[in-house]
Order: structure tokens, then C-alpha cells, then sequence
């Protein structure tokens, strides 16, 4: 039998992707910080979804020895995360007012795509369905998604 555990991301500012996630909905449900191996695990999830699909984020702590720390380039190599959410048009406005960017506004009422701190790309995918509307109708792509 196999079971979908979870997504694992590699985060530099894990507090500021905690914020990110929160703005679609998705929560922390658990935190383990590993001293030996210099290292934080958070485990997030919609509601009623913890323990079944979730996301890892994974921060490697900084070098001891004072060097700079490890960077990550590519989150869009491995695809995207998605989330249906409960209207897009708010979450996008939420996510927008906190001050980040929407790459693929949702024109059509339905889909719309972000990126987090860290450049992971996010799909939102309406419940149910939305009349397009303004601003979003008319709102170009920015950047990549």
C-alpha cells in the first residue's frame, strides 16, 4: 500500500513562509528542530488535511563556522504545490496586501498562480466557480509561475 506523506521545500526565512502559507489558509501543525543535525522541520496543512497531504518545510541552520549559508535557486523545477481555496479573489487580495506578487492573476475566476519567500510556485484553484471580475480580468502575468 502506498500513501502520500508530504511535499518537503527548502526555506531560508521559514517564518516568513509560515506567514505566506497562512495567507491561502495552510497552517503549521507540527515544528521539530534537530540540534545535532543543525536543522528545523515544519510541517504544514489545510484544515482537516494535517497528516495526510502536507508540506515540509526544511531550514538548514547557518554554518557554524560563519560562512554563507547554502542558497537555492530553481523552485520551478519541481512543479508546484496547489491549493483549492474558497475564493481566489480574496486569497489573491490577502496575498497581494501582504506584499507579494500575483505572477497569474485570476482573469478567469479560477486559477491564479504565486510564488513564496523562496520562489516555490503555488497554484490556487477556485472552489466551486467565479465570474471574472476587475481587477483581475484585465490584470497582466508577472514574472514567472
Amino acid at each position: 500500500m502506498t500513501k502520500y506523506l508530504h511535499t518537503m521545500i527548502r526555506v531560508t526565512d521559514p517564518e516568513a513562509t509560515v506567514a505566506f502559507f497562512k495567507l491561502i489558509g495552510v497552517e503549521e501543525t507540527r515544528r521539530f528542530d534537530n540540534e545535532a543535525g543543525r536543522f528545523t522541520l515544519i510541517f504544514l496543512a489545510a484544515p482537516g488535511q494535517e497528516g495526510v497531504a502536507e508540506v515540509e518545510l526544511t531550514y538548514n541552520w547557518p554554518p557554524q563556522d560563519g560562512s554563507d549559508p547554502e542558497t537555492y535557486s530553481g523552485g520551478r523545477n519541481f512543479g508546484h504545490l496547489a491549493y483549492r481555496v474558497e475564493n481566489i479573489y480574496e486569497t489573491c487580495q490577502a496575498i497581494m496586501d501582504a506584499g507579494h506578487t500575483i505572477n497569474r492573476p485570476p482573469r478567469d475566476g479560477h486559477m491564479a498562480f504565486v510564488r513564496t519567500p523562496d520562489g516555490i510556485s503555488i497554484e490556487l484553484l477556485q472552489e466551486g466557480s467565479l465570474e471574472p471580475c476587475e481587477p483581475w480580468a484585465s490584470m497582466e502575468n508577472t514574472g514567472s509561475w
